[in-house]
């Protein structure tokens, strides 16, 4: 009996809607080879949202949304946009989007891919054999913190406010995850903090010690944001799990990303609780590329793998989509992000078209 699957696609905007046509191209093909079924819904979301109703995130898409199963996103915004007031921006959408489906837990995984290890900017002695999991709580602190804005003081002057803020509940809750994270890979946590200048840190990390000790199997460390980063580029090889705040995981995150020589190839999956998780490429909507089929998809294949994984549990599926696209590398096969001496140039459609290929068998 085949499993069906209600799909919500926002492809947002610049290569978005390029990159989500071969994701959903090679979600048909292995649904037809596992006997797995989709149903795909899309939505508008970001500049595409504001071109045609005037809001980033139309309470139509939220609906949609929270009815599917899992929601797979492609890439939001573009220099057209930059100058409308802050709540109307499609980055707006987006913090709307994670705080409507209550997706408090993002994962970002970066792993350096033998094929693409000279790729990286690093030397191939400290990059070989990464494999980061940077787990970034969502939907709390200073992104989210009241009050913000900007204000005018007594004298006249305006003041910007940004509120860093946590709860021991928020805490726990991202802390579980990370933990649970860990667990499942090498069984090393760092958590990552400013406890020596800022209160809401010291919470941190006495909960996240705290917790530790129902993982016992975990070996827990901390490290302080500035030295974290530090690391990053000395030694990335000494993480495994990296759990820390939305501040700090958003600029960790990226630095990770970057390891790996191309950001084009990177997922990531937003989860909470209940409602659907959103799974999208780490990139933005590079509208300086759009409609030129010079996009990578791959990034937002292994995000539509991350959606089998760990929205839809259908790890089979998620391995086969994975194989393929070391398969194409392993054949030299290369869009232009990633292009090395001697490799295959592809466009956006030809990668499509090789990674169905792969899947195929031929």
């Amino acid at each position: 009996m085949a499993q069906h699957y209600r799909i919500t696609l926002l492809p947002g905007d610049g290569i978005g809607p390029e990159i989500m046509a071969v994701a959903v191209d090679v979600l048909k093909v292995v649904g037809e080879q596992l006997n797995i079924t989709f149903e795909f819904t899309e939505a508008l979301i970001g500049g595409a949202a504001i071109d045609a109703t005037g809001e980033p995130l139309p309470a139509k898409t939220l609906e949609i949304c929270r009815n599917s199963n899992a929601v797979l996103l492609a890439a939001i915004g573009g220099y057209k946009w930059d100058t409308l007031p802050r709540h109307l921006r499609p980055e707006t959408g987006l913090l709307g989007l994670r705080a409507g489906l209550g997706l408090f837990a993002n994962l970002r995984p970066a792993t350096i891919l033998p094929q693409l290890i000279d790729a990286s900017s690093l030397k191939r002695e400290v990059v070989e054999g990464v494999d980061i999991m940077v787990v970034r709580e969502l939907t709390g602190g200073i992104y989210f913190g009241q009050p913000r804005g900007i204000f005018t003081t007594e004298t006249g002057e305006k003041r910007g406010v940004n509120t860093m803020a946590y709860t021991e509940a928020e805490i726990d809750r991202i802390g579980r995850v990370a933990f649970e994270a860990a667990r499942k890979r090498r069984k090393k946590l760092c958590s990552v903090d400013k406890s020596n200048v800022l209160e809401v840190s010291q919470l941190w990390r006495d909960r996240m010690t705290q917790l530790a000790t129902e993982y016992p199997d975990v070996e827990l460390s901390h490290l302080y944001v500035d030295n974290a980063a530090m690391q990053l580029l000395r030694a990335p090889k000494q993480f495994d799990t990296i759990v820390t705040g939305n501040l700090f995981g958003d600029i960790l995150s990226d630095a990770a990303a970057m390891l790996t020589g191309s950001i084009g190839m990177l997922p990531s999956a937003s989860l909470g609780e209940k409602e659907p998780g959103v799974f999208e490429p780490v990139h933005g909507s590079a509208p300086d590329i759009a409609g030129q089929d010079k996009a990578n998809p791959l990034a937002q294949v292994l995000s539509a793998a991350m959606m089998l994984r760990y929205g839809l549990n259908q790890p089979t599926a998620a391995d086969r989509i994975e194989q393929a696209v070391l398969k194409v590398l392993e054949r030299g096969d290369r869009t232009g992000d990633i292009m090395s001496e001697g490799m295959n140039p592809l466009g956006c459609r030809a990668m499509g078209d090789a990674l169905i290929q792969a899947l195929s068998g031929s």
